[in-house]
């Protein structure tokens, strides 16, 4: 009974710490074209991951069995507490440092290294690697370079598309402008506001201000307001994408724990998801959002567009891919075409996910000793 509170403890700390660091991937491209600020996008990220990770219940039970850890370790270990309190403890504390310094990382590969780590230490060269190959690796390794170049294939139609059409940019016309209706007078030694008709004075701006809007209307709608709009609902398909992906992949371990059922231990998920998203995602949201990458609203579509497709379409499927990867590599994509991506960035965060799965791995190992 202790190692299964113990384990449900490490799923709920797992659940949050996954929630800071992947809470706002999916709402990155949102707040980093500058559509909408930090707590509107953190909000409808929340909303839309806790209605992922209830859908859930009734759409990814491959994914529970897959990350159950069967076919890896023989299956008399891959139901035994200190096994699964071990791959729980060693992917979540991997997952609190990395959001701790802003990295986003891969909660799939955390979770991976931790059943090899705590594996090879309960039964050494019984881990059977090869059950990972085409189920898990491929995914994740594919995954990103998929993101890449649908990421820029999608921002190129885009582009050819609004061209086509005649729409122009904004920034192609803009001035902006402010007004100035007060003033500030000396009466003898004292100062005072006196008013003054209203007046307006050229000022200068951020550049992300003007640039990336459109001008221009389609079927009598603001052509900026429907970019906004889309780009809002597909930001919320990458985060409901990302619940449905994510919870069963922590959730699956509690499924030998008596405590709670498939649909508790879901639950449970769900909602501890959401409270480290709402505390912890500043760090790695910086991070996503404003340093790999400048973009544009148009961009920050095509980035959105791009991420939830390949997302919800691997969950459907049961593959287990990283949405971490896949944002990231959307986000890739648009900078190479944009010629902002911030390479220094960049190779520090692909550095952070060479290092995710060895991390893991010695962490839950040592865990499971300690637990055994």
């Amino acid at each position: 009974m202790t190692l299964g509170l113990i384990l449900v403890a490490a799923v709920v700390l797992l659940a949050l710490s996954n929630g800071a660091n992947d809470n706002f991937k999916g709402v990155a491209a949102l707040f980093g074209s500058r559509t909408v600020g930090y707590w509107t996008a953190l909000a409808w990220a929340t909303v839309t991951t806790t209605a992922g990770s209830l859908a859930a219940i009734a759409l990814a039970e491959e994914l529970l069995k897959r990350f159950s850890g069967k076919g890896l370790v023989p299956d008399a270990l891959a139901t035994t507490e200190p096994y699964l309190v071990a791959i729980v403890a060693g992917a979540a504390l991997t997952i609190v440092v990395a959001s701790a310094i802003g990295l986003p990382i891969s909660t799939t590969h955390a979770l991976t290294g931790a059943m090899i780590g705590s594996g090879w230490m309960a039964v050494g060269s019984a881990v059977n690697l090869g059950a990972l190959g085409k189920t898990v690796v491929l995914p994740l390794l594919l995954s990103p370079a998929l993101a890449v170049a649908l990421g820029a294939g999608v921002y190129v139609a885009l582009r050819s598309l609004r061209r086509a059409s005649g729409l122009a940019r904004a920034e192609d016309s803009c001035v902006c402008l402010e007004e100035v209706p007060v003033a500030l007078v000396a009466q003898g030694r004292a100062m005072a506001l006196q008013a003054t008709p209203p007046a307006v004075r050229v000022a200068i701006r951020h550049q992300a201000e003007c640039e990336g809007r459109y001008s221009g209307r389609i079927a009598g709608v603001s052509s900026q307001r429907l970019v906004d709009v889309a780009q809002f609902i597909s930001a919320g398909v990458v985060s409901f994408a990302r619940g449905l992906n994510d919870t069963p992949k922590i959730a699956a371990v509690l499924l030998a724990s008596p405590l709670l059922g498939p649909t508790g231990s879901l639950v449970l998920v769900a909602v501890a998801m959401a409270i480290g998203g709402v505390v912890g995602a500043r760090r790695v949201a910086e991070t996503m959002s404003r340093k790999v990458t400048a973009m544009s609203t148009g961009q920050g579509l095509s980035a959105s567009l791009s991420t939830g497709t390949l997302v919800l379409a691997a969950s459907m499927a049961g593959l287990p891919v990283s949405t971490t990867h896949v944002t990231v590599g959307s986000l890739v994509g648009i900078g190479l075409c944009n010629g902002k991506a911030d390479f220094s960035v960049i190779r520090t965060i692909l550095l952070s996910w060479v290092a995710t799965l060895p991390i893991a791995a010695v962490l839950s190992a040592m865990v499971y000793a300690a637990a055994r």
